[in-house]
C-alpha cells in the first residue's frame, strides 16, 4: 500500500465532493416550491422540471447523510427540509393507502404512479436519517410507517393502488433481486438510527440475506440473477430470466459485506465477495474499458438496448465495494480493482469545469450527447454516497 497515494486519492475524492454537492445546491434546489430538481444538463440547466420522487428521498437522505458524517451545515439540512417537506406535502397518494407516487409536477401535482416501491424506501432513508441528525421524532415515525410498507407489499399484502402484477401470476411470477437487495440497505439505516428496535431490523435483514443467497445468486451460473423463479430455479429460456446487472451485484456485495461485519458471519464475508469478483470479472469490459450495464449470464444478446452503456452508479458501487474488501482483507488485488475503476471514473465521468459526474456514457467512455448530469433516476446520491464513504474508509485504512 503506497500512503501518499491514498492521501493524494482522498484529497480529489474530497475535492469531487465538493463540486458535487455545489452543483446541486446551486442547480437543483427549487427556491419557490421546495424539493430539487434533478433533469440537468452538463453546465446544470434544467431540461425537465417534472420532479423524481425517489430523487426527493435520495436527495433528503443524501444531505442528511452529510450533517450525520462532517457535522450539521444550514445548507445542508436546509435541502434535506426541502425535499423532506416536499415529499410530505406532495408525493404520497392519500386515497390508496399513502402509497408514494413515481413522478410530479414541479409544484407537486401528481403525474406517475408505479407498482413497485422504491419512492416508499428512499422515503424512509430520508426520514430515518433527518430524525438520526434532528431528533424529530415524527420523521422517525414516517420511516418506520414507510419501512413496514415496503415490507408488507413484498410480503403479500394487497397494493392498495389496485396495480397487478408486472406479468400474469398464472403464467409467471417470480423474484427480483432490487427487492431484498434495497430492504437490507435500508434496514441498516433503520437500525443506526433507532436501535431500539434493532431485533426487528436484524430479523428483516437475516431474511433479506437469506433471499439474496439461496435464490439470486448462482456460483454455478458464475453470477447472480436478477430475476428467477419463486423457488429460486434460473429460468434460461427466455432473456429477462438470463438478466445480470453487474453494478447491482456489486452494490448487493457490499450491503451483504456490512450485514457479515455486523453479525461477525465469516461466510457471509466470502460469499459477498464472490458476489463482487463475478460481477466485476464479468461486467469490466477489456475492450474500452468501465463496467458494462447489462449481460447475459449464457453471454447471449441482451434485450436492453443500454446494455453496452456506462453509466455512473455501478462505477460508484465497484469504488464502495473494492476498497471496504481491501479495508478488511488488505488483499492488494481489491486496492489494484479501487485504482483501476477510479482512473476510470476520472478520465470518463468526472468533469472538472462544471462539476458533479456525466450520468451516461457510450461504450467507448464518450458522454451521450447532449450530455447531462442528472435525471428522472439520476440526482445527488450514487455520486456523493461514494465520494462520503470512500473518503471515510481512506481515513481508517490511513489509521488502521
Amino acid at each position: 500500500m503506497n500512503n501518499q497515494k491514498l492521501i493524494e486519492t482522498r484529497e480529489w475524492i474530497r475535492s469531487q465532493l465538493d463540486k458535487c454537492i455545489s452543483f446541486w445546491l446551486s442547480n437543483g434546489i427549487d427556491r419557490e416550491h421546495g424539493g430539487v430538481y434533478t433533469c440537468l444538463d452538463r453546465e446544470g440547466n434544467i431540461f425537465s422540471t417534472d420532479k423524481s420522487v425517489w430523487m426527493q428521498g435520495r436527495c433528503g437522505w443524501i444531505f442528511s447523510y452529510l450533517c450525520h458524517v462532517y457535522g450539521t451545515k444550514k445548507e445542508w439540512l436546509d435541502a434535506a427540509e426541502s425535499c423532506i417537506d416536499f415529499l410530505e406535502k406532495y408525493c404520497i397518494n392519500r386515497s390508496a393507502g399513502d402509497r408514494l407516487y413515481f413522478t410530479v409536477t414541479e409544484d407537486g401535482k401528481p403525474l406517475r404512479q408505479r407498482r413497485y416501491c422504491f419512492s416508499e424506501a428512499f422515503y424512509c432513508m430520508a426520514n430515518a436519517e433527518y430524525y438520526g441528525i434532528t431528533g424529530k421524532k415524527e420523521h422517525l415515525d414516517r420511516a418506520k410507517k414507510a419501512y413496514d410498507m415496503y415490507w408488507n407489499l413484498n410480503h403479500g399484502m394487497a397494493d392498495p393502488t389496485g396495480f397487478s402484477p408486472k406479468t400474469d401470476p398464472e403464467t409467471r411470477s417470480g423474484r427480483a433481486l432490487g427487492i431484498p437487495m434495497i430492504l437490507l440497505n435500508v434496514s441498516s439505516v433503520m437500525k443506526r438510527v433507532d436501535p431500539e428496535n434493532a431485533p426487528l431490523y436484524d430479523a428483516r435483514s437475516e431474511e433479506c440475506v437469506r433471499d439474496i443467497i439461496n435464490y439470486h445468486y448462482k456460483p454455478e451460473l458464475r453470477c447472480t440473477l436478477e430475476n428467477v423463479a419463486p423457488d429460486g430455479t434460473a429460468r434460461l429460456h427466455y432473456t429477462e430470466g438470463r438478466t445480470v446487472n453487474p453494478g447491482h451485484d456489486i452494490e448487493c456485495s457490499w450491503f451483504l459485506w456490512e450485514r457479515a461485519l455486523d453479525t461477525g458471519n465469516s461466510e457471509l464475508l466470502n460469499i459477498a465477495g464472490d458476489i463482487f469478483d463475478l460481477a466485476f470479472n464479468a461486467g469490466w469490459d477489456e475492450k474500452y474499458g468501465g463496467i458494462l450495464y447489462f449481460l447475459d449470464c449464457l453471454s447471449r444478446p441482451p434485450e436492453a438496448y443500454e446494455h453496452d452503456m456506462k453509466l455512473w452508479w455501478p462505477h460508484n458501487e465497484a469504488l464502495i465495494a473494492s476498497l471496504m474488501i481491501y479495508r478488511d482483507t488488505k488483499s492488494e488485488k481489491y486496492l489494484d480493482i479501487f485504482y483501476q475503476v477510479l482512473d476510470y471514473c476520472k478520465e470518463f465521468f468526472a468533469d472538472e469545469p462544471y462539476g458533479e459526474w456525466y450520468g451516461y456514457l457510450r461504450r467507448d467512455g464518450k458522454p451521450t450527447e447532449p450530455p447531462c448530469k442528472g435525471s428522472t433516476f439520476k440526482g445527488p446520491f450514487h455520486v456523493p454516497r461514494c465520494l462520503i464513504m470512500t473518503d471515510i474508509m481512506i481515513g481508517e485504512i490511513l489509521d488502521s
